[in-house]
């Protein structure tokens, strides 16, 4: 029995303020162009408006929690204070992943540059290292997580707590997923279009799981989010990189604008469904 237009039954008849949005084909459609804005706008940043990974982190970072704090305290879910999260927590994964991970070689600097921005270049630990580090992250973020017995499903998320690990746990798995997206395209091998299809590709295989009875799609939907974000990294890379490094070119600015544009469209489009199927903001509880 659905209550207020895409509500849940449940045998408690706990009525709870909805806070996070339902997963549908939707979510992961803005779930990607999220992720790869927030690749193009952390280069730009970091790198085209030369401020260097150290400040856009602390910038970054700082706008996370504001948006954060925005979230937490709203009353129910709102797509733009959401989906503004997500972004942050996508851009500011960027430029840590890049401050980890990278220093101040030729390498990672355009040629005849010997410094980018002010403050620490990156402390070079290199993509293993740094996906080692935040994997053990994530990992303690759900071990905790389970401790506390609060569900991990996305739907049924109704506390504050519950709220506060879930954007923990987003903040690392899209900063892990730069990593891993970075190591595809730039170490690997395969190219930005190559490292992209191959996330693709494991994407694809989640797909077909939920249909298997036997693995929860709490599992496929976390292995999901972590691995949109590489799909996001490769494909903002793609889209911004030169073309004699397999990218088209298209510049930071010029594709961030773009993406932005998308991504507002969509969050535009998912608050006046919202509005219209839930107008009262709850579900039942489970």
């Amino acid at each position: 029995m659905d209550i207020a237009g895409g509500g849940r039954y449940a045998e408690t008849g706990k009525y709870v303020l909805k806070k996070l949005p339902e997963v549908t084909l939707a979510f992961w459609v803005m779930k990607v162009a999220a992720t790869t804005l927030g690749e193009t706008a952390g280069d730009l940043f970091a790198q085209t408006l030369k401020l260097g990974y150290f400040l856009t982190t602390i910038a970054l970072f700082a706008v996370f929690l504001v948006t954060l704090v925005v979230q937490l305290r709203s009353k129910r879910y709102n797509p733009f204070f959401y989906w503004t999260v997500i972004l942050s927590t996508s851009m500011a994964g960027t430029t840590i992943s890049d401050f980890m991970n990278r220093d101040a070689s030729s390498k990672y600097l355009k040629a005849g540059a010997t410094s980018l921005g002010w403050g620490p270049q990156g402390l070079g630990l290199g993509y293993p290292v740094g996906a080692a580090i935040l994997t053990s992250l994530l990992v303690l973020t759900f071990a905790l997580w389970r401790v506390t017995g609060l569900t991990f499903s996305i739907n049924k998320i109704d506390t504050f707590r519950g709220e506060a690990l879930f954007w923990t746990a987003i903040l690392i798995s899209n900063t892990l997923g730069t990593s891993m997206g970075d190591f595809l395209s730039d170490s690997s091998g395969l190219g930005y279009l190559g490292g992209a299809l191959l996330i693709t590709g494991l994407l694809l295989v989640l797909v077909a799981l939920m249909k298997v009875p036997a693995v929860p799609n709490v599992l496929v939907f976390w292995f999901a989010f972590v691995l949109t974000r590489p799909l996001g990294a490769t494909a903002g890379d793609f889209l911004t990189k030169p073309v004699a490094k397999g990218g088209l070119n298209l510049g930071t600015m010029g594709s961030s604008a773009v993406l932005l544009a998308i991504l507002f469209g969509l969050i535009a489009y998912a608050a006046v469904r919202e509005r219209r199927a839930n107008p009262q903001g709850v579900v039942l509880a489970a």
